[in-house]
């Protein structure tokens, strides 16, 4: 009977003993086990209620924004055309990690297949990098339109806007490419538990027991292509536009080109800020816990953030938000 109840009371938290079989299983497998937040049992209800809340929100919101751009012609403009794009990604972005996230807090799986994890890494990056390149882009239309006033309409003519868009997604399918065919090559004869939520850089790095040098120093130069590049361009972008906003002697006239200006910078400083947290560090120094947190804060977060910050700081949006919710109520039965 004693032996019976130290059994008894020995035995682990079941989401737990189900990771622990899971990982016996990966012995003999190239499979990877996502541990996420499992430490944590005891809060998984909690942070699946909360997960899904902000993933129903950030794809509903961004829908809504490309839906609203789409069927008012006023908003046709390259702008919006860009802000239409950025919250298509941002939707992509939310599907290529929420859903997975879920699925393994709610069934206590956490096993995905080498190739799953390669394919969710590679759209990861490619949809990040277009988030970098897509604020620059924006910042660089802000410019055009506040200092650059008369040549607005020859300089971000649709063939133009189109051409950027298009440099933004081959450059970050490219490059996101490049990592994950580098990636591919290497081994891991160690652990393959992720101590992460999705498959991302810097946990696999730390798993793998090739020589990662010459790969971090790829992955550190494409990041300074990626990240500081298009940041200094917006921070060059806005630097100007201050400038130009100082020289308004109207009252009026600022507060309208800082309105329109505000909800792109803070954007920019959500997710520049989180991802060069990550980011721009050796793997010996990635810290688990930061990276999770940083991690939620620009795959979750900020995707659900940015429809409101663009809906409540811009009366353009609101007021084709409204016209179209009044649409629907005037086709309703």
């Amino acid at each position: 009977m004693a032996d019976d109840r130290t059994s008894a009371d020995s035995t682990p938290w079941p989401p737990l003993q189900n990771a622990q079989n899971e990982f016996r299983n990966l012995s003999s497998s190239p499979d990877f086990l996502l541990l996420g937040f499992s430490e944590h049992p005891e809060q998984q209800p909690l942070l699946f209620g909360l997960f899904l809340a902000m993933y129903l929100a950030s794809v509903l919101g961004n829908l809504l924004i490309i839906l609203a751009i789409g069927s008012d012609s006023r908003l046709h403009t390259p702008m919006y055309f860009f802000l239409a794009n950025l919250s298509f990604i941002d939707t992509c972005f939310s599907c290529t990690i929420v859903p997975r996230l879920l699925v393994n807090i709610q069934t206590q799986h956490h096993t995905i297949s080498y190739a799953g994890c390669l394919v969710q890494m590679y759209f990861f990056m490619t949809l990040a990098l277009l988030d970098d390149f897509l604020l620059a882009v924006m910042a660089y239309d802000r410019y055009v339109a506040i200092c650059l006033p008369l040549h607005y309409t020859t300089i971000m003519h649709p063939q133009r806007c189109l051409l950027l868009v298009a440099a933004s997604w081959l450059c970050s399918h490219l490059l996101a490419f490049s990592l994950t065919l580098l990636m591919s090559q290497f081994s891991f004869c160690a652990s393959h538990s992720i101590p992460h939520f999705f498959c991302d850089l810097p946990p696999l790095l730390k798993l793998t027991c090739s020589d990662t040098q010459g790969f971090q120093i790829i992955m550190f130069a494409e990041a300074a292509l990626s990240g500081v590049v298009p940041l200094t361009c917006v921070l060059v972008s806005y630097a100007h536009i201050i400038h130009t906003i100082l020289s308004i002697s109207s009252a009026g006239g600022k507060n309208k080109v800082f309105s329109t200006c505000g909800s792109h910078l803070t954007v920019v400083t959500l997710f520049y800020g989180t991802v060069f947290l990550v980011y721009f560090q050796p793997s010996s120094s990635y810290s688990t816990d930061t990276g999770m947190v940083a991690s939620v804060v620009y795959t979750m977060v900020t995707p659900m953030l940015n429809p409101f910050i663009y809906s409540l700081r811009n009366r353009d949006v609101k007021g084709a938000l409204w016209r179209l919710f009044s649409r629907g109520k005037c086709t309703s039965p």
